[in-house]
């Protein structure tokens, strides 16, 4: 640490901004440092909006994490509220800023400069006259908007504009205030890092509590109110109409760059500012946090876009230990997320099948039902779990877990395996914590390991619910389903006939051993048992992963 005191000036505050400037102080206690906040707010849980809306989260000041005093008093940080940045000189290291209560305009000089802008909600094009109904929520004055018209008008319907993680959120909260809510969503589905098959799930939870869900429903105009105190007309570009009292737009958000580019910093192709691994920027004064950055994703090595929370601070942290001499990394994203979708958790970590897919990596998955904890304590409860791996290593790429419990806690081992680059065979020996109220001696994670060994090692062969149609039936091969009679009179693939797994040893001369044979039973464990069987009385053998129960979830849905 130098004698001379070096001031560094943060643009933005909420997660990114704040935590720079309590891990910078925390550093360096002689240290000069500034918040320029353009809001009338520093530091609050902005994922916790939505809660507020729906009366969740009963208290709003629950959501204000510091104050400026609280700052200057804790962190001797000075914090500006109201105090927005128009304009950035790296040659002379200074920023212009305005006041935007008093209207002054004035620089600000830094040594370092952190850039935390974050990102802007996208607003749909509407007719004048219908933004006095239309809303975002992405700020503490976004909810307070919200919550001043509900309060004014006392509305019946509101259509939710996106499928993503606010737009789920929101719908769910304002069901939860008593609202008619209508989600409308672009694509075939809601919340985007799950594949559809998956997303199925979190469909049939929502239309369950009520919300009306309208898929592959691009809006053509949102139109103003006919007559005062008449609702919003929302034209969708399918044919119909939803009519709403008001709507919240969710349809994503952009990286704030536009200090960025006029200062002449680097910006990637997705709009993102580029930084290195030390979160410096392509000018070694400036730094830049959270939204508005292009990182790598951690799976893939690919540059990407993601606003989360729990990446920004950290992206922050590292950039107030560079500011200060300490070499720290940034190692990517990997997008660990979850959502609760009224009683249905959904979680999701690393890369998804549509991602694999598009960047052509050799990769398999597995499907299977998980319980919360063991099946023999009451209350236990089935989770759906999706896992892909990387055929040639084994390396798990990613995981989407939903169900009514335990999702949360399999997901988190699951990212942590990611982040430590594991294979399934690290999955299968990891020593998890159990007792019946909390897991089975065989941990669902565990068993995603042993599943995709038995695929690596050629103990299993498997096929998937899309390639069920593609399956001969022609004679050249046998379809076999190897649950109970009573199961396979209540429901079956066409097809298929029925032998027990129980029955099967004996009757395995009923199987012409010269063909192909594709097993199914309710889950995929009785299969698994029958595949055994089978290959080792030398048939060639594969089996329906996620077996009926899965399947059928799928065509129902």
């Amino acid at each position: 640490m130098t004698d001379r005191v070096t001031k560094t000036v943060i643009i933005g505050g909420v997660a990114g901004g704040a935590t720079a400037a309590a891990r910078l102080r925390r550093l360096d206690e002689r240290a000069d440092i500034v918040v320029l906040e353009k809001g009338g707010y520093v530091s609050y849980a902005n994922c916790g909006l939505p809660y507020h809306l729906g009366g969740v989260i009963e208290k709003r000041d629950s959501l204000l994490l510091q104050t400026p005093a609280g700052f200057a008093e804790r962190y001797k940080v000075e914090v500006r509220l109201m105090n927005e940045v128009t304009a950035i000189d790296p040659a002379r290291q200074t920023v212009t800023v305005c006041n935007l209560e008093t209207g002054e305009r004035y620089e600000e000089a830094y040594d370092n400069l952190i850039l935390s802008p974050g990102a802007r909600p996208v607003l749909p094009e509407m007719e004048p006259g219908a933004e006095s109904r239309v809303f975002t929520l992405h700020t503490i004055a976004d909810m307070d908007a919200i919550s001043s018209f509900i309060s004014a008008h006392n509305p019946k319907t509101v259509a939710v504009l996106g499928g993503g993680f606010i737009g789920v959120e929101a719908a769910e909260n304002l069901a939860h205030r008593g609202l008619q809510v209508t989600l409308i969503q672009r694509s075939g589905q809601i919340i985007p890092p799950l594949d559809l098959e998956m997303a199925l799930w979190a469909h049939t939870e929502l239309r369950k509590n009520g919300v009306e869900l309208l898929l592959d429903s691009p809006v053509a105009s949102i139109c103003a109110p006919a007559l005062p105190g008449s609702g919003l007309d929302i034209k969708l570009a399918t044919g119909g109409s939803v009519q709403a009292d008001f709507l919240i737009a969710a349809i994503g958000v952009r990286p704030d760059n536009r200090l960025a580019t006029e200062a002449g910093l680097a910006i990637g192709k997705r709009g993102g500012i580029v930084t290195d691994e030390h979160m410096r920027s392509s000018d070694p004064h400036i730094y830049a946090v959270g939204d508005a950055v292009e990182v790598y994703e951690f799976v893939s090595g690919t540059k990407s876009l993601i606003a989360l929370a729990g990446p920004a601070n950290k992206q922050a942290r590292i950039a107030a230990d560079n500011i200060c001499g300490i070499a720290s990394s940034y190692k990517g994203t990997q997008g660990s997320v979850i959502i609760k979708v009224f009683g249905l958790t959904v979680a999701v970590t690393g890369i998804n099948e549509k991602t694999a897919k598009g960047l052509g990596l050799d990769y398999d998955k597995v499907y299977f039902f998980g319980g919360s904890h063991a099946g023999y304590y009451p209350n236990s409860q089935d989770m759906v779990i999706k896992m892909l791996f990387e055929k040639g290593t084994g390396r798990i790429l990613g995981a989407q877990i939903l169900g009514p419990d335990g999702a949360d806690k399999r997901c988190d081992v699951v990212a942590t395996a990611i982040r430590a680059n594991m294979t399934a065979t690290g999955l299968a020996e990891l020593e998890l914590c159990y007792a019946p109220p909390y897991s089975s001696a065989k941990d669902p994670v565990n068993v995603a390991g042993y599943m995709i060994q038995n695929l690596l090692t050629e103990k299993l062969s498997q096929y998937h619910w899309h390639e069920v149609d593609t399956l001969p039936r022609d004679g050249s091969a046998t379809l076999l389903d190897v649950r109970t009679p009573t199961e396979f009179a209540a429901g079956h693939i066409e097809g298929f006939s029925s032998i027990p797994v129980d029955e099967l040893r004996a009757r395995l001369t009923e199987i012409d051993p010269g063909k192909p044979v594709y097993l199914v039973c309710h889950s995929g464990l009785r299969s698994y048992i029958a595949s055994r069987i089978l290959i080792q009385n030398g048939l060639q053998v594969s089996h329906l992963c996620g077996g009926w129960r899965f399947y059928r979830t799928l065509l129902q849905g």
